[in-house]
């Protein structure tokens, strides 16, 4: 009777028949690749076992997908071949188990019942190889010689990632994504920067910022982009909802708080549910939407943003000179406040033609009944050319780095 763990080395003893080069189709290396192979075919699973032992490859066995799980904790492995119909966790289960712990090893999954639900469900959750039994020993050998050629080419990329400084790491299966992306969520946080009125030498209002203490997903961008790539955009919007509005009683006298909305998060009916924590404070609270994404695929744009103004929002339009042109996001949102994008404020003291462009800008908002905010502010000189261009309202480096609610602002004298 075969136990739930086995493992098999191969074995250079005399009598014994070496891999060729002594490591898998010549692959060289000072440690033996290890595989662990997972099935609760136990006769089967020792049969793969043998094939692979053959080869050069040390093969650990686990007869479940639970078992499995709590060897790739506590092990490295170089390959996992798994069955994919196996009882309490199967193949695809396991895979996305494994890569909520190790974004690169590569996992072949394996079946008896071969079916176009089951072969897109492992494409697409990342397995590098969907095989159908029964498997030849030369066919098993070369997918995992390459897997293991796949997953140092996966560790070399990623150290060379982390030398050059590289941030841009989202991992390329979608298992990895949502194990990434899970974490993210679970570690979400928000963090707070003042825009502040020059005039008054006081706080108009704080910006709620998304950070997350994922690593795989560094920045914002990379968290909105694993959304999008999920489809999972409306659980984020959602989430960073809620802990936006959690510090509200801590708000400054008069302050308001901006709030950064997807343009699918429109579609959201959650967002107009007056029971949420943030619709209980609509009243101080700023919506902002970006111009960098399209409005065209909401047909009802204009009775959206009415419900939302009718709870108490405001609206705002965010990174304006930044995203699609003309006219349609102000036509649809009318929004109280236009936010400039930073790429026009950076180094406006020393551009003549820039700070033509924005005065022009700030001029025709304020004609409008709309009131300007400009982002991105990290100079005494750029302050001084946006007071010129007649903006009072700012944002920025200058004033305070974003923290948790609510930093403390520095150059209002």
């Amino acid at each position: 009777m075969m136990s739930g763990t086995e493992s098999w080395k191969s074995t250079t003893k005399e009598g014994a028949t070496p891999a060729p080069d002594g490591h898998p189709s010549g692959i060289r290396s000072a440690v033996r690749s290890r595989v662990l192979l997972v099935d609760d075919d136990a006769i089967l699973a020792r049969s793969y076992a043998r094939m692979l032992s053959a080869y050069g490859y040390d093969v650990d066995i686990r007869l479940d997908g639970e078992a499995a799980v709590n060897a790739v904790k506590s092990c490295s492995f170089d390959v996992v071949l798994s069955d994919i119909d196996m009882p309490r966790l199967g193949g695809v289960a396991l895979l996305e188990r494994i890569r909520a712990h190790d974004l690169d090893i590569p996992v072949i999954l394996i079946t008896g019942s071969p079916s176009l639900e089951t072969a897109v469900a492992a494409v697409q959750h990342g397995a590098l190889r969907y095989l159908t039994k029964p498997i030849d020993g030369g066919s098993l050998r070369s997918v995992v010689d390459d897997a293991v050629r796949l997953h140092q080419l996966a560790k070399a990329k990623r150290s060379a990632l982390d030398l050059a400084g590289g941030v841009d790491r989202l991992v390329g299966d979608r298992a990895g994504l949502v194990a990434s992306f899970g974490r993210a969520i679970d570690t979400l946080w928000i963090a707070y920067q003042p825009i502040v009125s020059w005039s008054g030498r006081h706080v108009f209002g704080y910006e709620a910022l998304l950070r997350s203490r994922e690593l795989a997903l560094p920045h914002p961008g990379a968290i909105l982009d694993a959304a999008e790539r999920l489809n999972r955009l409306h659980e984020l919007g959602r989430a960073i909802r809620s802990a936006a509005s959690q510090p509200p009683t801590k708000l400054p006298d008069g302050a308001l708080l901006f709030v950064n909305l997807h343009t699918h998060d429109l579609l959201d009916e959650e967002l107009f549910d007056r029971d949420r924590p943030l619709a209980r404070i609509a009243d101080r609270v700023v919506l902002e939407i970006t111009e960098r994404a399209s409005l065209h695929h909401i047909g009802d744009v204009q009775s959206r943003i009415s419900r939302l103004r009718e709870m108490g929002f405001r609206i705002a339009v965010d990174d304006l000179g930044a995203g699609y042109a003309g006219l349609t996001s102000f036509a649809q949102l009318e929004p109280e406040v236009v936010k400039l994008d930073m790429s026009l404020v950076r180094g406006i003291h020393g551009q003549p033609t820039k700070q033509t462009l924005v005065r022009t800008m700030i001029t025709m908002c304020h004609e409008l009944g709309m009131k300007v905010v400009a982002e991105g502010i990290e100079t005494c000189e750029e302050r001084g050319a946006i007071i010129e261009a007649g903006c009072d309202l700012m944002q920025g480096y200058l004033f305070a780095r974003p923290g948790p609610a609510f930093p403390a602002v520095s150059e209002l004298d």
